[in-house]
Formats: structure tokens, C-alpha cells, sequence
């Protein structure tokens, strides 16, 4: 690289910078941001058209730092640590969500989209099912949350003697069950139906509530409580 395309390219960063201080990013398009981001992995290189690249392959933002790891470092350019970084940062916004949830002085019920929120943050970028379970007091704050399996692309088994056990090993007075469609599909199985009314029916007899069962995707959702299936 020339003297003068050293300094183009770092003149260049620069502006990326100032514009992300001006608004936090706000005004800053996917592929701007990404390309920011990356300018701290890869220090001596232009990575606009890596940061185009990989918006072009993964959709989004969301989509980069939610890919899979050995899927981003299939990418040319990307290396092992860009990649971890990537990921540093999905798991960083998982993290914040499930805090913000469960710091909430208010019932869930209160604020239901920061539950929505949370939940499509946290499992909608998986690239196959997976059955969690949010435990809830007697107020309906959060207390804790469990993961209770993984399946494949288009399946995860529901298994209600545990989570019946676990509801009652977290002292919890309700729960919210939460599985993720990564076909984008969100409408019940019949399957999806039936073992929610049978782990309903068993929490009540326990004195535990099932507020809810939410299917997730990246860009819809389904709540059993909301469509009138509890």
C-alpha cells in the first residue's frame, strides 16, 4: 500500500469515527457500522468491501454477529479472531437483553414487547430449534431462565415432566415456554398445541401458571396467550 492510500484509507476511518460519535451510530447504514467495527480487528487493511461482503451473505447486522462461527470464518478475509470478536458482540447484546428483563421493576406483563424483545434477541438467529423456559414469581418478574433442549432445523422435543420440575426447582408461580422456528414460520404445529395444554394442565395442578408459549422468528412471532390458545 502507498503512502497516499495509507492515508486515504485511515482519512477515511476517521469519518467513519466522527459520524458514529456524532449520533451513536444511529444514521450509520449495516454495512458502515460492520465496516467500523471491523477497522478495530483488522487495523491495516480496507474493509469496507469485507464489511459489504458480509452484509451481501448474512442479510444484516444482526445477521453477521448472529452467523455461525465456522460460517463467518468461510467468509475470505475473515479470520479466527475477527470472527470471535463478531460473536463477542451477539453474545454482549444477549446479555444486556436477558439483564434489562430480569432487573425490570414491573411485572412482564407490563412492558410485553421487552419480553418479545429479548426473546427474539436471544434464540431467533438459531440456526435450529431450541425450548426455553422463563420462570416467573408471584409478582411476574422474571427470576430465572432455562434452556431445555435442542433439536434440529424443524423440531425440538418438549419434554413436560421437566418442565414441571423445573418450575417447581426455581419456586417460580408462573413461566413463559419460548421455542424459535428458524423456517420463519410461525403458526403451531398441532404437536406445538397439544403438549402446551398438557404442561398447562399439569403446572396448574402444580399451582404454577403458564402465562404463555411464544414461537420467535427473526421477523414475526406467535403468542399462544394473544391468539386465544391457553
Amino acid at each position: 500500500m502507498t503512502e497516499l492510500d495509507d492515508k486515504t484509507y485511515l482519512g477515511h476511518r476517521q469519518r467513519l469515527k466522527a459520524r458514529f460519535l456524532s449520533d451513536g451510530g444511529k444514521a450509520m447504514p449495516d454495512y458502515e457500522l460492520l465496516e467500523l467495527l471491523l477497522t478495530f480487528a483488522i487495523p491495516r487493511r480496507d474493509v469496507k468491501p469485507l464489511a459489504k461482503t458480509l452484509i451481501a451473505r448474512f442479510n444484516n447486522f444482526a445477521g453477521v454477529i448472529n452467523a455461525d462461527l465456522q460460517d463467518l470464518m468461510a467468509v475470505s478475509g475473515v479470520k479466527e479472531n475477527t470472527a470471535i470478536m463478531l460473536k463477542m458482540i451477539a453474545q454482549g447484546a444477549k446479555r444486556m437483553a436477558w439483564q434489562q428483563l430480569k432487573a425490570a421493576d414491573e411485572a412482564v406483563i407490563a412492558d410485553y414487547d421487552a419480553m418479545i424483545d429479548y426473546c427474539r434477541t436471544a434464540m431467533a438467529y438459531n440456526e435450529v430449534e431450541e425450548f426455553r423456559v422463563i420462570f416467573l414469581n408471584s409478582k411476574f418478574r422474571v427470576i430465572a431462565e432455562e434452556t431445555q433442549q435442542r433439536g434440529t432445523i424443524n423440531t425440538v422435543a418438549i419434554h413436560p415432566r421437566e418442565v414441571i420440575k423445573s418450575a417447581l426447582d426455581n419456586g417460580a408461580a408462573a413461566m413463559i415456554m419460548v421455542h424459535n422456528h428458524p423456517t420463519g414460520i410461525v403458526t403451531p404445529s398441532q404437536a406445538d398445541i397439544s403438549v402446551t395444554k398438557t404442561i398447562r394442565d399439569a403446572a396448574k395442578n402444580c399451582g404454577i401458571e403458564l402465562f404463555d408459549h411464544i414461537i420467535i422468528s427473526k421477523n414475526d412471532y406467535f403468542s399462544f396467550r394473544d391468539r386465544g390458545v391457553l
